[in-house]
């Protein structure tokens, strides 16, 4: 049983996957500082206001809205650093392997055949 644990352990896909978890994890991070000491105060000279301690009170209620807007330019960031740091080089590496599988034309099926010949035959006996 230990075995069987370990092995399943050991799989490639599960510590590939472990590795990608950790890694995002940590390229989080990074962004976030990123937004939140970069970004930000760029954002703050700009404007003239510094987003992240902005908040609103209704009611004893705060609303904090400059997290939250440093939480939207962080999801942005992250989701366009994937994008073009992760997609678009897997698809362009997977259209490069791909270029030479597109001009191998696919075999007749038996059907398609059979199909000619039986019209072969029929022109012949003409």
């Amino acid at each position: 049983m230990l075995k069987e644990f370990r092995d399943f352990l050991m799989k490639g896909n599960l510590v590939e996957l472990a590795v990608a978890v950790v890694m995002g994890i940590a390229f989080g991070a990074v962004v976030k500082s990123f937004v939140d000491n970069i970004i930000t105060p760029i954002i703050g000279m700009i404007f003239g206001v510094d987003f992240s301690g902005e908040s609103f009170t209704i009611n004893g209620s705060t609303f904090h809205y400059g997290l939250f807007l440093n939480a939207v330019i962080y999801f942005v960031l992250v989701g366009t650093s994937v994008f073009f740091f992760v997609v678009k080089p897997i698809n362009a590496i997977t259209a490069r392997l791909n270029r030479g599988k597109e001009g191998e034309a696919a075999a007749p099926s038996e059907t398609e055949l059979l199909t000619e010949i039986r019209d072969l035959l029929a022109q012949r006996a003409v």
